[in-house]
């Protein structure tokens, strides 16, 4: 984890890492000094003074945080007074500059920043492939001391599919637990419900031949809460990986983005797949995020209509 340092850019779209280096931040100075004065400012609608104002020296000199968020929307002032601060730091504070890297806004600030031998930059990219959400949970476990089994980890990693936050909370979670090493049975029983009710054990089972499992599992889904259009966008990504592998069927793991476990998996799932077949699903798969956003009235029978011809591998009878 970073350390702190006077002056110090968090970049990139992934807000869940920008959020835990800040709060870490935070936590280290505050240890350093109790008295530690914390500030927040909204780079998009800064006014000129904001900056200096918060940084001058106080009257008991207690030292500093300023945290300046929403750089990548800010204000003309925003940018002249970080120049000028960063030509003229205070002693004893500590500002972060948070840019999401949404947008080229601020970029002569931002330029400076990075060009300066004085900024530390802290990176927090955005994880969307599997390989590096697979990377991120063997982190979370290698950082704490912790072993995790690969098959535990296609299991969390199953489970917790759309927000980082979530996973890191699981993970988390597994941490507390008193076993050496964080098995599929663990996980089983901190999350085997939603497990089982996952979009991706849905599609799972359909592409495993079994119809009536998958059908099931995507019922009990919907029934305990799960949505049809986050359940197609999770359809989508393994019919997406399928595709991919298809193109090119010597594709290394890193080459398509994915672990070298899934990459396995993928691999397996399409021995039994042909070109028309795949195709005919990638069709099929419009149709139906077309049906579930109000082209039809029953959103669920368009997906079992997906799901049954999944299952009989895109074969037109």
């Amino acid at each position: 984890m970073a350390s702190p340092t006077p002056l110090m850019l968090i970049a990139g779209q992934e807000e869940y890492l920008a959020s835990r280096v800040i709060r870490s931040i935070r936590e280290q100075l505050r240890l350093s000094d109790a008295n530690l004065e914390i500030h927040e400012l909204d780079a998009s609608d800064y006014a000129a003074g904001q900056l200096l104002n918060l940084s001058s020296p106080s009257l008991f000199a207690e030292p500093r945080l300023i945290i300046a968020r929403g750089f990548e929307r800010c204000t003309d002032d925003f940018i002249i007074d970080g120049l000028d601060y960063l030509n003229r730091p205070t002693e004893d504070t500590t500002v972060i500059f948070r840019h999401n890297s949404s947008s080229v806004r601020g970029k002569k600030l931002l330029d400076a920043l990075r060009n300066s031998a004085d900024v530390s930059e802290i990176a927090c990219l955005a994880i969307t492939k599997d390989a590096d959400r697979n990377e991120f949970v063997q982190s979370e476990f290698r950082q704490a001391n912790r072993k995790i089994t690969v098959g535990a980890q296609r299991a969390i990693l199953e489970a917790f599919t759309d927000d980082l936050g979530e996973l890191a909370a699981a993970c988390s979670q597994l941490l507390t637990d008193s076993a050496e090493t964080i098995d599929e049975q663990t996980v089983e029983r901190y999350y085997g419900g939603r497990v089982e009710t996952n979009a991706f054990k849905v599609i799972d089972a359909a592409l495993a031949g079994k119809s009536g499992e998958s059908l099931a599992l995507m019922r009990h889904a919907l029934a305990t809460g799960a949505d049809p259009v986050p359940m197609l966008i999770a359809f989508a990504m393994k019919i997406r990986q399928l595709a991919k592998l298809s193109s090119n069927r010597s594709a290394t793991a890193v080459q398509l983005g994915m672990a070298p476990w899934l990459l396995d998996k993928v691999r397996r799932d399409l021995q039994s797949w042909t070109e028309p077949g795949l195709a005919n699903i990638i069709l099929q798969m419009a149709s139906t995020d077309a049906a579930i956003k109000g082209a039809e009235r029953d959103p669920v029978y368009a997906l079992e209509r997906l799901i049954l011809s999944i299952a009989n591998k895109g074969v037109i009878k």
